[in-house]
């Protein structure tokens, strides 16, 4: 099905994609935008995942203070190269992840960060929470799992819905990932800290 240049151009806006390749998503997704943008997550998040081995020394650390001086947030994003470090797209996501630590105040970047004792500790709470119910032992196990998951969506960053998504369907990962597919580079959020006004340290 040939796409018209108005969907291609869509399609660019949205995903920071080439010409060639919009054509390809959206002659794949029948002229669908939606399952074009689909397509070039899928061939794009493929990608991104052969690049995992490779290094990010490169990047920034950025600042992020809210209205008022009461809140700030310091966090370092890696890259490859200092050429994407300095893109738009690379700076934009820093100031996006600072204003996400500052409002959603995670307390690890990912779920492989959060130590084994405090998962245990979690699990541990969540029984004690569900010691009264007569449900079979798989079942209980099944609840704490869910509520482990709901820790991580709470706890951690990368898992975090993104604030500036009002549907909640985005998560924070999605949105560095999206960053990755359109540098072609590995993204890593390496760290971050969130500074309140009258919070001991």
């Amino acid at each position: 099905m040939a796409s018209s240049a108005q969907l291609v151009r869509e399609l660019r806006d949205r995903t920071g994609a080439g010409v060639m390749d919009c054509k390809e998503a959206l002659q794949e997704a029948k002229g669908s935008l939606e399952g074009a943008v689909e397509y070039l997550r899928k061939k794009g998040l493929a990608a991104a995942a052969k690049r995992t081995h490779r290094e990010a020394r490169e990047g920034l650390v950025g600042a992020y203070v809210h209205p008022g001086g009461k809140l700030g947030v310091l966090l370092e994003v890696n890259c490859e190269t200092d050429f994407v470090a300095k893109t738009d797209a690379f700076q934009n996501l820093v100031k996006d992840l600072g204003m996400q630590v500052a409002a959603a105040n995670p307390s690890y970047v990912s779920r492989d960060d959060v130590p084994p004792d405090v998962v245990e500790k979690e699990r541990e709470i969540y029984r004690g929470q569900l010691a009264d119910q007569k449900k079979p032992p798989q079942v209980i196990d099944k609840i704490i799992e869910g509520k482990l998951e709901k820790f991580y969506t709470e706890q951690c960053l990368l898992e975090q819905p993104f604030i500036k998504d009002a549907s909640g369907k985005t998560k924070v990962k999605d949105l560095v990932d999206g960053v990755n597919v359109r540098t072609r580079e590995r993204i890593a959020v390496k760290r971050f800290a969130r500074f309140q006004v009258g919070e001991a340290g």
